[in-house]
């Protein structure tokens, strides 16, 4: 993270919000989530871990949660953070998506988090993902003080960032039953990171890009946690969809920060631009408003109860895509039309090439692409997708 990469809002510079709307009579918060990213920003929000956490705990008693009405405005929040710094972006934006999973369960088991002792002061993690030769379990230690089952985790977990700076997470674990296809069921805890069964090696973190922002391996050993969701709910609720959505939301806002540069000399040289940075400068407009348009169609049919089921799977993988795609595209004309100086001796435009570069491998590329074509091959009636939508 760095201090050097404030600047305007990613919307304005990209030629306007993902939400393309700014009518008086849309809903707004009391405090203004881009007020709180200026002032954020202002103070050093890119210098430190703590800061960028303080700034996920002040919008995220701001902003509204996916699919509550006004999800272009969380999402345009998360691209003018990312504009800004991708590093930053990188630590709010799973606090954000953690409060939305807790929003989706009922009152009584968003309650049950207390007994992990969360509360409105807790920075939070999602940590899902499986690989590397670590398995993470749940056993039951049977039922609370209120009569409510109770867990112990035990095991490891790859890719948890910044794991050693957050109070909580959201975690995925193997349950000891199988489903129907005989693999083991994976469910959902809270879990307090400051529990002395959490171990957080040192990260071994190579990469240039999201120095502050490292990844690594967390194990636990017995750790109490306690549901979030039941078996499977975590991956087959609407909102797991979404949050794939508010990550692109951060892609394009990195594309912004990036493409910036090349605007700025755009600017500088006016008439005497030749053709080819006219064409490199128009290529990143098309791609940053192709990007644009993706990501508020999306967040409308996610607001209007579109986005559920098969079809918001297949909506997240359509988004992703357009937006990696417009991300990449910008990363090569930009790369293109500035040449090797910005990337030997612009510190900041430097990390946010190697930022974008890094988190954009989030998005599982050529895999993607098959999986979005397997399920655009599957039945519309198990899809829910309109047969006029696919008729091209």
């Amino acid at each position: 993270m760095s201090s050097e990469r404030a600047g305007q809002r990613a919307g304005n510079t990209a030629g306007g919000t993902i939400s393309g709307s700014d009518r008086a009579s849309d809903p707004q918060p009391e405090v203004s989530p881009s007020a709180l990213v200026d002032e954020a920003f202002a103070a050093g929000a890119g210098t430190s871990t703590t800061a960028a956490l303080r700034l996920a705990l002040r919008l995220g008693a701001v902003l509204p949660t996916p699919g509550s009405g006004r999800t272009a405005l969380l999402w345009d929040t998360l691209a003018d953070v990312a504009a800004r710094d991708l590093g930053v972006a990188r630590t709010v934006e799973p606090h954000l998506d953690a409060l939305g999973i807790l929003a989706q369960l009922p009152p009584e088991e968003r309650e049950r988090t207390a007994d992990v002792g969360a509360g409105p002061d807790s920075t939070w993690g999602v940590f899902a993902a499986e690989g590397q030769g670590l398995l993470l379990e749940a056993r039951s230690a049977g039922t609370g003080d209120a009569g409510r089952p109770t867990f112990l985790l035990s095991g490891g977990k790859p890719w948890c960032s910044l794991a050693g700076s957050l109070s909580h997470a959201v975690i995925t674990a193997h349950l000891p039953e199988s489903d129907s296809d005989g693999a083991q069921t994976r469910q959902a805890f809270a879990v307090d990171l400051r529990h002395p069964g959490v171990t957080v090696p040192d990260a071994v973190w190579s990469g240039l890009g999201l120095p502050g922002v490292p990844s690594g391996p967390v194990h636990l050993d017995g750790v109490p946690a306690v549901p979030v969701g039941g078996p499977a709910w975590y991956l087959r609720r609407p909102g797991f969809a979404w949050g794939g959505i508010g990550v692109a939301a951060c892609w394009y806002g990195g594309a912004v920060g990036v493409a910036r540069l090349l605007g700025q000399q755009a600017r500088q040289r006016g008439d005497g631009l030749d053709q080819i940075g006219r064409m490199l400068l128009g290529e990143v407009d098309v791609a940053l408003h192709t990007a644009r348009i993706a990501l508020a169609d999306a967040a409308a049919r996610v607001d209007d109860g579109r986005a559920t089921g098969a079809a918001g799977g297949i909506l997240a993988l359509r988004v992703r895509a357009v937006v990696a795609d417009a991300a990449e595209t910008v990363l090569r004309a930009v790369g293109h039309g500035t040449g090797p100086a910005p990337l030997a001796f612009d510190t900041a435009h430097a990390q946010r090439v190697a930022d974008l570069q890094l988190y954009l491998r989030q998005e599982h590329a050529e895999r993607d692409r098959a999986a979005l074509g397997g399920a655009l091959l599957t039945d519309d009636t198990a899809t829910g997708i309109d047969t006029e939508e696919l008729a091209w």
